[in-house]
């Protein structure tokens, strides 16, 4: 660091470091600042648009349960406009499930399939792939069930995955591998209350 004689050299310097550098520091602090707004303002609008979406997909939910019928079409209105949030794949869920009620198998297979596509949340793709191949099993696809189940890595999955293979195993004739799959799922935390009787069946 330089050092100065006097005061008046001081300033001098200032002056003219400032001539030379003035007009960066003020670009840099006007970027710097914009950028800090700019970002402030990206997550508001974020946040903004999430909660939008979030009281819509809940209007559109609750239409649903009032009046299947309209309330289907605002459910599909909803996902049309949302199709890259996430709530518009949770509203496909909801959507699949009023259609299997109904005995739509194919339009709630679309709707699964797209709910899919649409998310990364390894959490809610093991709950959609789970459903797709229950769905598949309803349809006497049982290749294909079987084959969406063998996509779930979830650990925390593996009692429920494990039983459904049996169900679906059961269904293609194969007790054998059926009473495997059960006992496998047995073994699991996620076991569930209806699957001793299913064992017991198997074992008369």
């Amino acid at each position: 660091m330089e050092l100065y004689d006097t005061e008046e050299q001081q300033v001098e310097a200032i002056k003219d470091w400032w001539k030379e550098n003035g007009k960066s520091v003020i670009l840099g602090a006007v970027i710097g600042l914009g950028g800090l707004f700019g970002w402030r303002y990206y997550q508001d609008s974020v946040t903004t648009a999430q909660e939008t979406a979030s009281e819509s997909y809940s209007k559109a939910v609750q239409q649903l349960a009032e009046n299947n019928t309209e309330g289907e079409a605002a459910l599909q209105a909803f996902i049309d406009a949302n199709n890259e949030s996430q709530y518009a794949v949770l509203a496909a869920l909801q959507l699949a499930k009023v259609q299997v009620e109904a005995g739509e198998f194919d339009e709630a297979l679309a709707q699964l399939e797209w709910a899919k596509s649409a998310t990364e949340d390894q959490a809610l793709s093991s709950v959609i792939t789970f459903r797709l191949a229950r769905l598949k099993l309803e349809q006497s696809d049982f290749d294909a069930a079987l084959a969406e189940l063998s996509s779930i890595t979830d650990e925390s999955w593996s009692g429920r995955v494990a039983e459904l293979k049996g169900d679906i195993l059961l269904r293609k004739g194969d007790s054998e591998g059926a009473y495997t799959a059960y006992v496998e799922a047995q073994q699991a935390e996620d076991v569930s209350q209806t699957l001793q009787m299913k064992l017991d069946d198997l074992a008369k």
